[in-house]
């Protein structure tokens, strides 16, 4: 640990229970109700009045922890499909901004459902459904993402043929651009960080979202360390055949658990990118058994170590998991951290993080190139909202780009033109002074 005395930063309050674990009424109250109203993480293309209904039948069904998932995800389903036949009556009356909209409601609504991993028959239900209105949302819009199929070149026989990705490119003609990619996390898939393409294609950048092993649809292995090497040389294989992006500005963004991967690229794929940015990742404290043992009672909505063990491909084998996963995943153990090359890498999060110890990021500060940071104190994980305007601007000179980061964050919260019954609202609500929600939180 980095802390004075081999303490975690956090050691003082790892043994506090946070009020959202004793109950879904408290989790909403506590931590969801408000970024649902502001439209934010993990709400993307949602409202608060959406998930009204919802929240009262899981209230009155007093659902806590351990959550029966299938219970909890069946939970959801009337009011994702009520918001989905509202976006194909609209479609079908050419009306292509209210359906974009209500496709994209019904995402968010199915989101939550398969939240934080499709882990049960009904998530994996809302996990395929969420992903189908969701495109279709997406591809409505006026400058519509597209999902390509990029080839796993580099693939093992026993992973998938094929890297899903979202992709939105700023030109219609074959101008090169620079480029961002961003890694998503433990719990927000493509579905989810695509909130951040359109403001990144209104600062002339293309963007392209993808998950990470163990989550959404990525193809690769999540027990294998090395499987995401192979992951990133197929996906930079096809960026280096586009010739509409500016091969010497392309740069990771890794948002919470795909921080741990953008250090990890940064170190493998030093030479395809210009820079990279870890928020909120960690590195090896956070596979510690004796982190794991706490964190699922911390500042996580869920049960954090039984959800990064089915990420990692465990299952629900949690004890198991915390017995391995250090030796197993420590990018200071297997040596990446002391790599000689490393591309930029910036190092941001919380110093009050409670789901990945910011204590990994004094770690690699300690070792192989000299690298980047900062961490933003009273906060937690991510280091939001003041995270994103550090992040922002030096992404910004990576990638050549003038731009304003209060203007691209302002972009982001949702703002609903329409009500539930369809009609036009009188007024728009989730607006932001340059900020978002300081008590979100994406992993």
């Amino acid at each position: 640990m980095a802390a004075p005395g081999g303490r975690f930063f956090i050691q003082d309050a790892i043994k506090d229970v946070a009020p959202h674990h004793e109950s879904f009424a408290k989790l909403w109250e506590t931590k969801w109700k408000k970024p649902a109203t502001m439209g934010v993480y993990p709400f993307m293309f949602g409202t608060a009045a959406d998930f009204s209904p919802i929240v009262g039948e899981l209230t009155a069904k007093d659902l806590k922890e351990p959550y029966d998932w299938d219970e909890y995800a069946a939970t959801f389903f009337p009011q994702a499909e009520a918001l989905t036949s509202i976006a194909e009556e609209a479609e079908r009356a050419g009306e292509i901004e209210k359906a974009s909209e209500f496709y994209l409601r019904a995402s968010a609504v199915y989101r939550i459902a398969r939240f934080p991993a499709p882990r049960s028959d009904k998530q994996r239900e809302a996990w395929e459904r969420g992903k189908g209105v969701c495109i279709k949302g997406l591809g409505l819009r006026p400058h519509p993402v597209r999902e390509i199929l990029v080839p796993h070149t580099h693939r093992l026989s026993t992973e998938g043929r094929h890297i899903p990705i979202y992709y939105l490119h700023p030109n219609h003609d074959s101008t090169p651009t620079p480029l961002i990619v961003i890694f998503t996390g433990l719990d927000g898939y493509r579905t989810e960080l695509a909130v951040w393409m359109e403001s990144w294609r209104r600062n002339g950048v293309a963007s392209i979202v993808l998950e990470i092993p163990g989550t959404g649809d990525c193809p690769s292995d999540p027990l294998d360390p090395t499987s995401p090497d192979r992951l990133y040389s197929s996906l930079f294989d096809w960026v280096d055949q586009q010739a509409s992006i500016d091969q010497k500005k392309v740069a990771v963004w890794g948002f919470s658990t795909g921080g741990y991967y953008a250090i990890r690229a940064a170190h493998t794929h030093h030479h395809k990118l210009a820079g990279a940015v870890s928020q909120g990742g960690g590195c090896h404290y956070m596979f510690a058994p004796e982190w794991l043992n706490e964190v699922n009672h911390l500042e996580y909505p869920f049960d954090l170590a039984d959800t990064l063990a089915h990420k990692f491909g465990y299952g629900a084998d949690v004890d198991k998991f915390k017995t391995e996963a250090m030796d197993k995943f420590s990018l200071l153990n297997d040596g990446t951290l002391d790599k000689k090359q490393c591309t930029r890498l910036l190092l941001v999060n919380g110093v009050g993080d409670e789901i990945f110890p910011v204590d990994d990021c004094y770690l690699a500060l300690e070792h192989g190139r000299p690298k980047e940071a900062r961490f933003v104190r009273g906060t937690k994980h991510m280091g939001e909202p003041d995270a994103f305007f550090v992040i922002l601007e030096w992404l910004y000179g990576v990638l050549g780009v003038k731009a304003n980061p209060v203007d691209q964050v302002r972009s982001l919260p949702f703002k609903p033109k329409y009500g539930t019954n369809g009609h036009i609202n009188g007024h728009v609500n989730g607006q932001v002074n340059g900020h978002t929600n300081g008590g979100t939180v994406q992993v």
